[in-house]
């Protein structure tokens, strides 16, 4: 059988591109894949390449690595492009996304997928996904797009109105994540568990959790997961003592179903937990504000270590991710079926959310490609919910197609936790700071005069 061509855009993601790449190898159909690593950065390139073939050295497979700094090369003739880029990187972009906000007195954790820090990564994103999807077209037309870049829902739905015919999935691990994060609040062993999760991106919502008995029946953990909430059993520690995990089961409390999204997220999604002059709603959550920036400032320093220990050593440990990448590939490329949870174009499968919307729910993989399985309607509440961070992510894309500054103003007018703290002309004028200080990092169009309002 013919070995894959996988490609990687933004490879000097180094950590997530050798948990994708071990992935990958480690599967007997893939392990000849040529895996093709492009970046912009030559010095994080490198990095890559070195911890990339330390792997196929240690696995003892026969995949083949190659270096491109031109994205065009890297894609000619590829089958999978898996997409993992940052565009504006922690500095300047991430700082600006929560510096200028903070001068409205407006906070934030994460800023990555809703709110203004998420408008501004869309903006920022959106222009070079596309770019790769017109790539694609020309020398790859039949390769699937792995597209793991925030804002996901924002992205997903561009690429797919700007470029229907572009194969593509957004990929995210919170669905698996959290089930498992749930599975050790109850003390239950994951593999035990089987749950249907749908909505958007980073608020999904489990319809089903449930645990399988001894007979092979299922039972039902929502109660014993209020219960453990009730008792104070839930949640455990998580990985960062930062993040106590109350947000989403307070709003199971009030929602009855529990988000997939982590609650450092999820409290800047809506209006209720953040709020100005309520510190002690902050106390009570365990709110982490600037959580995003500690993690990068983290992450930088500990790549430090770990490149030079990778450098060093001939051998990498390569253990599986539970990340859905190699899962994909092995079943376009062999047949052998799986299931994932995607984020593609809805096109009718959650019947009461919009059509163009980019939704999250799961996908039977095989050598047709992804197919998203039928949800129906979720529950009312659910969707009231999800509304509210659609219409920020349906602006923020009518902008982008219109190249009409704005809508910019207009997604950060619905957006729930900065319409709950900022007044209009607030609003507006941090808009206009933000797009001033990104500069170049957005595109031409979003820059310029505002056009004067109506008295």
């Amino acid at each position: 059988m013919a070995n894959p061509k996988i490609t990687f855009i933004g490879a000097g993601s180094s950590v997530f591109m050798k948990n994708i790449v071990g992935d990958i190898l480690q599967r007997k159909a893939l392990s000849g894949a040529e895996v093709r690593l492009m970046d912009i950065n030559p010095t994080r390139l490198e990095e890559s390449a070195v911890i990339a073939g330390k792997l196929v050295k240690t696995l003892g497979v026969k995949a083949t690595v190659k270096t491109y700094s031109n994205q065009r090369e890297a894609l000619d003739g590829t089958n999978f492009v898996v997409v993992c880029f940052q565009i504006g990187g922690y500095e300047p972009s991430t700082v600006i996304d929560f510096d200028v906000p903070k001068k409205y007195n407006l906070r934030q954790t994460i800023a990555d997928t809703l709110g203004v820090g998420g408008i501004m990564r869309g903006l920022r994103t959106v222009p070079h996904l596309w770019s790769i999807c017109e790539d694609m077209l020309e020398v790859a037309p039949d390769a699937i797009m792995l597209q793991y870049v925030n804002p996901m829902a924002i992205n997903t739905w561009a690429i797919a109105e700007k470029y229907p015919s572009i194969k593509q999935v957004g990929l995210c691990h919170s669905v698996q994540g959290t089930a498992m994060e749930l599975a050790i609040d109850l003390g239950i062993p994951y593999e035990e568990i089987r749950y249907r999760s749908a909505g958007i991106n980073h608020m999904a919502f489990y319809l089903k959790f449930e645990h399988r008995q001894a007979d092979g029946s299922y039972k039902d953990l929502y109660p014993e997961l209020f219960r453990a909430y009730r008792e104070g059993r839930a949640p455990k520690p998580t990985w960062n003592p930062r993040c106590p995990n109350k947000v989403r089961y307070e709003m199971m409390t009030r929602l009855g179903y529990f988000v997939t999204e982590s609650s450092e997220h999820f409290a800047e999604y809506t209006p209720y937990f953040i709020k100005e002059g309520r510190e002690d709603l902050i106390k009570k959550f365990g709110i982490p504000l600037d959580e995003y920036p500690k993690r990068c400032v983290e992450q930088i320093a500990k790549w430090k270590k770990t490149s030079e220990d990778y450098k060093k050593a001939d051998r990498i440990e390569v253990k599986q991710s539970k990340e859905y990448a190699s899962s994909i590939v092995n079943s376009v490329w062999t047949g052998e079926p799986s299931v994932i949870y995607g984020n593609l174009r809805n096109n009718g499968v959650i019947t009461n959310l919009p059509n163009n919307a980019a939704v999250e729910v799961p996908c039977l993989v095989d050598d047709n490609g992804l197919q998203p399985t039928y949800i129906g309607d979720l529950p009312p509440q659910l969707t009231a919910l999800i509304r509210t961070n659609i219409n920020v992510q349906e602006l923020t894309v009518a902008a982008l197609m219109t190249e009409n500054r704005e809508h910019i103003y207009h997604a950060a007018m619905m957006d729930p936790h900065t319409a709950a703290e900022l007044d209009l002309d607030q609003i507006w004028n941090l808009v206009d700071d933000l797009l001033e200080a990104h500069g170049g990092m957005l595109p031409d169009w979003t820059h310029g005069p505002r056009k004067q309002r109506v008295a």
